[in-house]
């Protein structure tokens, strides 16, 4: 008999689709977390690189054309050049004229290699003379005597970087040559003031083997843009100079120095003067296209066109005496050295907070596991093989997880544009694995032998095994490897070592895992004399508290990286702030300062300012800055102050304080000797005996050194002599100097006070500027972002450490109470039972910040984020202790997890004892 083969219809409830409809709370809450750590990881590496490169673009636009401009020039065609053979007049004319320049500026820029790309609307060319002329015209100022001297200068386009405000541009008629007698310039507006020029003017420059040529102004421009590339690469083509005869002697004769501008096809007739004109091509880097991963390109690129083989092909265009000089490499190796000074600190951050989330997604996929315990181990028991009960759950969770990961990945995509993909979708996928993978391997792990659930997981259940003991060793050798060496390589090293990046984090970890170890043995001796008190909640809240399930590893150890990033994070941030108010007090020595250092204050000034919103005190001194000390040429500033008043003012400052009775003492008369306070120079140049000292206006005093601070608010320089001002004459006691004391105050109300006979200075915004580029600004909000970010993946982990519990202390209370215990007692007992460990937590989180923070300090350099290289002190700015940070986040931990037990007790307290006390339920 034959059986008909029948088709076996596969199942109509597929895997996938029945366990996701069966928890489709959990599904959604899976795939919000993947979600927003996805969005986190990828948006984190695109903010850092666009803060990255924010900060080489500010570098480069924010330093002046001086340095940042890349300077190509070649002498002119001269005849008198050894070993060079002689051109013909024409020639040499030809080389100079626009077209020519025009040709070679276009060869030259094509010949930069990228990524140093120089931008066309700010590169300029032209001609202009090595030797300055002197004109004998008399119409021109002459300071001591001594006639003004003239740089004859051909710009191109110079229409399109100046404004016409008088007269018309200067045009050239005909062919010029070096034989023109006359030729048409224009003049700055700067030029014209200075040297008294007007349209008509005319100039008389001397000639070569030729009559003089006559330069005729016809016209005054002023410059478009005053700081860019074309009028501040030469400052001297916009703005005259007073020069000495003689740069050596400061008392020599001085004379105006001035640039008079002519039309580009007048600059043949530069061969006809004694000036030897040459060429120039200024390139002005293009900063729109600079990213910080062409760093070492361009500083190739830069050394190849300055002194490599990119200076040899221009020189084929140019001419083979081209020469090229740039400060550009000098911005960029500040913009390294920056960059190297928070790439560690950062990494800091980004670890302590990576190391956080990870720990999250582990113990979302530990509450599914621990939840479908005993499901899996059912499935285990009826045949079910270990290698395919994995893979259903990675496909479950995979289904959740990626979609979840790419919409996260969109979103930083999305918010953050400008930057790299590659980094974000690597960062976006690790999340997505990691949120895979982790309860296949959990579940792996659990059942990877068939056997009965156990009914406990406690710590006396579950001893701790040699590969953990093992492991946890590593840990510490990796953690006291790491901390040795950022104590000796220190953050602005630039080393890009991830271990030293690792250290805090290391640190957190090694303290989770002793205290995991550790904080049962204090319960328990805890719990035996708490047996002896009437009622049994708080002997069984201590009791429960130390037999807690034996995975509490993970929670501790996201509440313990949390809480030392934080502690970190807040005392990096508040050593940035302190150090930017330090150094804006030393630059101002006082909240405000208004001074006149020629002139004594007007009268009134003083009473004027106090009125000010925001003042609070007023601290007046007079400064001599050109005093004499034993009338010889070195000069000493004198100040003359208030005891009383300038001794409160230092104590306030903590700049230089002394007592006041340190200066009170002979107050003038002849032969008295006034006590004074000194830097260390001047203490040591005239030792404690007295000593005369000239004042500016005539009068004399003697002083005696009583007292020696290194600085003083009165002064800003490094040398200074204070005494009483009743000491001095009338007129050496007016003051020159008003000290401000008041963080509030009004600095447009101040400046109007003061109107223009004194210059008026903030520490407030003298602070402001400390923040010099986009990167340390980027470094500060990554350092925010990422501790609020671990602070906030802490508080889930306690919430998720407490929902996985949630079940058996909800049975327990249902059975509590089928013995007696009354609803109030059942939310006391929930409260007391978490506040432990969170107040252990707690002290370990601060003790483990106090340490990480106290073994770290000696290795992390905070000047790179707190002030720009031009600002930076000699001395290091070490990273100390902010007590806030230590105690905020620690009693934040304490309350959450006092409020979630609450709330858990009062939703236990709601719910019916029916279910929980059903037959067989292991919990």
């Amino acid at each position: 008999m034959v059986i008909p083969f029948r088709r076996v219809d596969r199942a109509v409830a597929p895997w996938v689709r029945t366990r996701l409809r069966s928890a489709p709370g959990a599904a959604l809450s899976l795939a919000l977390l993947v979600a927003v750590t996805a969005c986190l990881a990828a948006a984190f590496p695109r903010a850092l690189e666009r803060y990255e490169d924010g900060g080489l673009r500010h570098a480069v636009d924010q330093a002046p054309p001086s340095r940042s401009v890349v300077r190509l020039t070649s002498p002119g065609p001269l005849t008198d050049l050894p070993n060079l053979p002689d051109l013909p007049q024409d020639r040499r004319e030809q080389a100079l004229r626009s077209a020519t320049l025009k040709g070679q500026y276009d060869s030259v820029v094509g010949k930069v290699r990228r990524p140093l790309v120089p931008d066309p609307r700010l590169s300029s060319y032209g001609v202009t003379t090595t030797v300055n002329q002197q004109v004998p015209d008399a119409w021109l100022p002459r300071p001591d005597a001594r006639p003004a001297k003239i740089a004859l200068v051909a710009p191109a386009d110079l229409a399109g970087h100046a404004r016409l405000t008088e007269g018309r541009l200067p045009r050239a008629s005909g062919a010029v040559t070096a034989r023109t007698p006359e030729v048409e310039a224009a003049v700055s507006t700067d030029t014209a003031k200075t040297l008294h020029a007007r349209v008509g003017s005319v100039l008389h420059v001397p000639g070569a083997g030729r009559g003089a040529l006559t330069v005729r102004i016809t016209g005054i421009v002023a410059p478009r843009d005053r700081d860019g590339v074309y009028w501040a690469t030469e400052p001297l083509f916009r703005t005259p100079v007073l020069k000495l005869t003689d740069p050596s002697d400061p008392y020599s004769p001085r004379y105006w120095l001035g640039a008079v501008l002519l039309p580009p096809d007048a600059a043949p007739v530069l061969l006809g003067t004694q000036g030897r004109p040459y060429r120039y091509w200024w390139l002005a880097p293009s900063s729109a296209g600079l990213h910080h991963r062409d760093l070492d390109g361009l500083r190739s690129s830069l050394a190849s066109l300055v002194s490599g083989p990119g200076l040899h092909e221009v020189s084929t265009v140019t001419g083979p005496l081209t020469d090229a000089d740039t400060d550009l490499d000098d911005v960029l190796a500040g913009y390294a050295q920056l960059h190297s000074g928070v790439a560690t600190l950062i990494a800091v951050a980004a670890l302590g907070s990576g190391t956080v989330a990870l720990v999250v997604l582990a113990m979302a996929a530990g509450l599914t596991a621990d939840r479908r315990r005993t499901e899996m181990a059912l499935l285990r028991a009826r045949g079910a093989s270990l290698r395919g009960l994995v893979g259903r759950l990675f496909a479950e969770t995979a289904v959740i997880a990626v979609p979840a990961g790419a919409l996260g990945l969109a979103v930083a995509v999305r918010f953050l544009p400008g930057a790299r993909a590659l980094p974000a979708v690597l960062a976006a996928l690790a999340v997505t694995v990691v949120a895979c993978a982790a309860l296949p391997l959990r579940a792996a792990a659990a059942h990877r032998l068939v056997r009965v659930p156990a009914l406990r997981h406690d710590v006396t259940s579950v001893r701790p095994s040699r590969r953990r003991t093992v492991a946890e060793l590593t840990l510490l050798v990796l953690a006291v490897g790491a901390v040795v060496s950022l104590r000796r390589q220190g953050t602005s090293a630039g080393t890009g070592n991830q271990l030293i990046s690792a250290a805090p984090v290391l640190v957190g970890v090694i303290a989770a895992l002793l205290l995991v170890r550790l904080y049962p043995l204090p319960l328990r001796g805890l719990a035996r004399p708490a047996g002896r008190l009437r009622g049994v909640v708080t002997h069984l809240s201590l009791a429960r508290a130390g037999r807690s399930s034996a995975s509490a590893v993970l929670p501790l150890l996201a509440l313990l990286t949390a809480l030392t990033t934080a502690s970190l994070g807040g005392s990096v941030l508040a050593g940035v702030g302190d150090a930017r108010d330090h150094s804006a007090l030393l630059a101002v020595r006082a909240d405000a300062r208004v001074e006149s250092p020629m002139d004594p204050l007007p009268a009134g000034l003083a009473d004027r300012v106090r009125r000010v919103s925001g003042v609070r005190d007023v601290t007046a001194a007079s400064v001599a800055y050109r005093a004499r000390p034993k009338d010889g040429r070195q000069t000493v500033p004198v100040v003359g102050v208030d005891p009383g008043d300038y001794a409160e003012l230092t104590a306030r400052t903590g700049i230089g304080a002394f007592p006041a009775g340190a200066l009170k003492g002979a107050r003038g008369g002849p032969g008295a000797v006034l006590p004074a306070v000194a830097s260390p120079s001047v203490a040591r140049t005239y030792g404690s005996a007295p000593f005369p000292v000239s004042l500016e206006n005539g009068g004399k005093v003697t002083v005696r050194v009583v007292a020696v601070r290194d600085l003083t608010p009165a002064v800003l320089g490094d040398d200074f002599l204070v005494v009483d001002r009743a000491g001095l004459g009338a007129a050496a006691a007016r003051p020159t100097t008003l000290l401000v004391t008041g963080p509030d105050a009004d600095g447009r109300a101040l400046r109007a006070a003061a109107g223009d006979a004194a210059a008026v200075s903030l520490r407030a915004e003298q602070r402001a500027q400390y923040v010099d580029s986009p990167l340390q600004t980027g470094v500060e909000r990554l350092y925010t972002a990422a501790v609020a970010a671990g602070a906030g993946y802490a508080v889930l982990a306690l919430l998720l450490s407490l929902l996985r519990a949630a079940p058996e202390r909800i049975a327990l209370l249902a059975r509590l109470r089928t013995m007696g215990l009354t609803r109030p007692q059942g939310r006391r007992l929930l409260v007391l039972e978490s506040l432990p460990q969170a107040v252990l937590a707690a002290a370990g989180g601060v003790l483990t910040g106090w340490a990480a923070i106290g073994l770290l300090s000696p290795g992390m350099d905070l000047t790179a984020v707190a002030l720009p290289p031009s600002d930076a002190p000699l001395n290091r700015i070490p990273l100390h202790i902010d007590a806030w940070s230590l105690t905020i986040p620690a009693l934040a931990v304490v309350a959450v997890t006092v409020g979630i037990a609450a709330l858990q007790a009062w939703w236990a307290g709601r719910k019916g004892a029916v279910r929980e006390l059903r037959a067989g339920d292991t919990r």
